[in-house]
């Protein structure tokens, strides 16, 4: 471990963070010269939503182009800030294995991928210490606690980062890595919702009991799908099913779940250090797909459902699903293209925007009722 991780270039790597967000936030101080504070800080958090987002798809794309390990080490190249100072270290690694993990265009595309990561970063860092210094000076409407939490976040999404290399592209640390890229752009998505609120002046839509369910449900069921996801892309199971509906000409293929579902094993391998199954790829691409049926089916009834309600986002969804349904079926079909993979994982982070967008202008039907009452019964005044 301690030759994988060599803090020397970290400066310098934050350094060239820094001036990748400097480009951004330059552009927006630029176009909100006459705007306040307050305006600017929302459309910076859309900005930062927009470019977590094409980090995301960066980030798959590192993935499949299997430049993960494209520098073994981590902040740094060889313990340089970028390939240039690493060249001698990369030519040998490549000529030793030519298609192998380290080469001058995947270490590129690594160190790519951690300049915009810390890119990103800086502009969290931007928000949260935007957000506090305007706390007491205006009247924000956004919580200054959730940009930082956002910021913990990402510092532990850069942790997740390290270990994705300094563990060899562990499955498990794979897809939380993924997970956690989702889970950045829903507290982003949660941010942005909060201030454009403040600006339009809109209330959430009262949905009723069972509507606000399905939402709930689809949404759950989404990171559910997603983490499976993930765990099909980073155990590359993909082409495990290479038919469509059925697999392997069968409705149910041979499957081992428990080895298909085991956790906690490097990339490849069991924990007993045996070679993972075909069997047990088959069943992580089948329940993968099992459960691609349900959230299908959740997402087209949740935007039938939501069309009067939040009819933007019911559009979106349902454009989305059937997206997600094409770009799946690409990916097997088609033998795993690369704009397909990316196509699905762009599917996906727009969905999780587009569903936490639905939960934050959303409520249940009786929850504004509910809460006047309360206070009323404890003698509060509650403007009308």
């Amino acid at each position: 471990m301690n030759g994988l991780v060599d803090l020397a270039p970290l400066t310098r790597l934050m350094l060239m963070g820094a001036i990748v967000a400097l480009g951004p936030i330059a552009w927006l101080w630029l176009r909100s010269r006459n705007a306040s504070a307050a305006q600017r800080l929302s459309r910076l958090t859309l900005l930062t939503l927009f470019l977590t987002f094409d980090l995301v798809l960066f980030g798959a794309f590192t993935r499949l182009t299997d430049s993960g390990l494209g520098c073994p080490d981590w902040p740094g190249c060889y313990a340089n800030a970028t390939p240039a100072g690493a060249h001698e270290q990369i030519s040998a690694a490549q000529a030793t294995m030519p298609t192998g993990p380290v080469t001058h265009t995947k270490a590129w595309i690594e160190m790519v991928h951690r300049y915009l990561a810390t890119g990103v970063g800086v502009l969290i860092l931007t928000l949260a210490a935007g957000t506090w210094a305007l706390r007491r000076r205006a009247a924000l409407p956004v919580d200054p606690w959730w940009p930082t939490a956002t910021l913990a976040w990402v510092c532990l999404q850069g942790a997740f980062g390290a270990l994705t290399v300094t563990m060899k592209l562990f499955p498990a640390i794979v897809t939380l890595h993924l997970l956690g890229g989702m889970v950045l752009l829903a507290l982003l998505c949660r941010q942005a919702v909060a201030y454009r609120q403040a600006e339009t002046g809109a209330r959430p839509a009262a949905l009723s009991g069972g509507r606000f369910a399905l939402l709930a449900a689809t949404v759950a069921a989404l990171w559910i799908q997603v983490a499976l996801g993930g765990w099909v892309s980073t155990n590359y199971a993909v082409l495990a099913c290479s038919q469509f509906p059925s697999c392997q000409g069968s409705w149910w293929p041979p499957m081992d779940f428990r080895q298909a579902f085991e956790l906690w094993r490097p990339l490849g391998l069991t924990g007993a250090g045996e070679h993972v199954s075909f069997a047990a790829l088959t069943a992580i691409h089948y329940v993968h797909r099992l459960a691609a049926y349900v959230v299908l089916g959740l997402l087209l009834a949740l935007a039938w459902r939501l069309r009067d309600a939040l009819p933007r986002q019911a559009r979106l969804l349902g454009l989305l699903a059937l997206w997600q349904l094409a770009s799946g079926l690409s990916n097997v079909v088609l033998g795993w293209p690369l704009a397909a993979a990316l196509a699905h994982t762009g599917g996906a982070a727009a969905l999780v925007v587009v569903l936490t967008w639905a939960l934050c202008e959303s409520r249940p039907a009786g929850a504004r009722a509910a809460g006047r009452s309360a206070a009323l019964a404890r003698g509060e005044g509650v403007p009308s």
